[in-house]
């Protein structure tokens, strides 16, 4: 959503970060059409000659150069290595299971497109995630995108309010659908092309042949114990597992058993039943807030646990060292340390945190 505001400045200077898929594309036509100056970037983050990269650029350029807007390319790929790739691995090596995109957002794509716009002297930076920005009682909120299947707050709440205060969502009021609809009605290059990968950074989203390839140190085999911590079985390494899973676990036990919680130090695996996948609890660290300065007493939410959950009522309690702990009112599945919990009021990101 663009607010009153940044309508009123048309003409005002936006800087586009630009993958080349369709909802960045699509993004920079209608940030033109409503009369910002546009300029398109789109960010290498990872070896320039990869093929698809290539045609990843070629892709944004051919927009920028059908709407008549200028393109750069601006490498970040030493913070991209240091703040997404090194956090990947080593959390999966403590075994932990992290979502890279959160980091990505904060420190390299929103960090760089604000390097870069001051560099260039542009006041507005713009992605095409499905999500909006309000300017309610001096704070910058974040809300989410109105098509609940493509809505990407979840992957914004760790913004800062300077970050949040100079960014454009063109895409907060549309759905999929609508987008690609306006892509093809205005022969976009990037009209054809299907959904992004899960991760960008991994071909065909094969994350543990990725890790074993870029491990930073052994991952030896251990065991699988029950709840009791009773030795059942052998793993092959702690990374080729997460929490909730169920197959190829190669153990026979008469009943179905599934990856309840895994002990990095110990190089240990805990299986249970699919009952005891299920807690009422959570602590959540390295908190970020939006709708709130600091989290100073209680207060009732809606959380996700993950990208795919549903909002779950909740309360969460501040607790000491920029930590909080979550108890909801319903058990929820497979809670897994590393990911993002992400606290709503109605359509507004409060805040959140990491699972630890």
């Amino acid at each position: 959503m663009i607010t009153e505001k940044r309508m009123r400045k048309s003409k005002a200077n936006v800087l586009l970060g630009m993958s080349g898929g369709i909802d960045s594309c699509t993004s920079a036509y209608l940030l033109k059409k409503q009369g910002f100056n546009v300029t398109g970037v789109t960010l290498a983050m990872f070896n320039e000659n990869n093929p698809d990269f290539k045609q990843n650029v070629k892709d944004a350029q051919d927009t920028c150069r059908l709407l008549d807007i200028p393109h750069l390319v601006f490498n970040v790929e030493k913070d991209f290595k240091q703040y997404v790739i090194n956090y990947f691995i080593s959390e999966y090596e403590a075994g932990r299971t992290p979502n890279p995109c959160v980091i990505c957002n904060r420190y390299v794509k929103f960090e760089g497109l604000l390097t870069k716009a001051d560099e260039l002297g542009i006041e507005y930076i713009s992605t095409g995630h499905y999500a909006s920005v309000e300017k309610k009682n001096n704070r910058y909120l974040l809300k989410r995108g109105i098509d609940d299947k493509k809505d990407q707050s979840y992957f914004l709440y760790n913004l800062t309010q300077e970050q949040l205060s100079r960014s454009i969502f063109p895409l907060g009021q549309y759905t999929k659908e609508q987008v690609r609809e306006i892509a093809i009605k205005n022969k976009l290059p990037a009209s054809h092309k299907s959904e992004s990968q899960e991760i960008c950074f991994i071909k065909d989203n094969n994350y543990k042949k990725y890790i074993n390839e870029n491990k930073t140190k052994n991952l030896p085999k251990g065991e699988f114990v029950d709840t009791k911590g009773n030795v059942i079985g052998e793993h092959t390494g702690i990374t080729n597992y997460t929490i909730g899973q169920r197959r190829k676990l190669g153990i026979s036990t008469g009943e179905p058993m599934y990856v309840l919680s895994i002990d990095g130090e110990n190089n240990r695996i805990v299986l249970g039943t699919n009952e005891e996948l299920f807690s009422t609890q959570l602590t959540a660290k390295d908190l970020n807030w939006i709708m709130i300065d600091k989290l100073e007493d209680e207060m009732k939410v809606k959380a996700k646990i993950r990208y795919g959950a549903k909002p779950a009522e909740a309360v969460v309690s501040p607790l000491n060292n920029n930590t909080a702990k979550v108890i909801f009112s319903l058990p929820q599945r497979a809670v897994t340390k590393g990911q993002a919990v992400v606290f709503y009021d109605e359509q507004y990101v409060v805040g959140g945190g990491i699972i630890s």
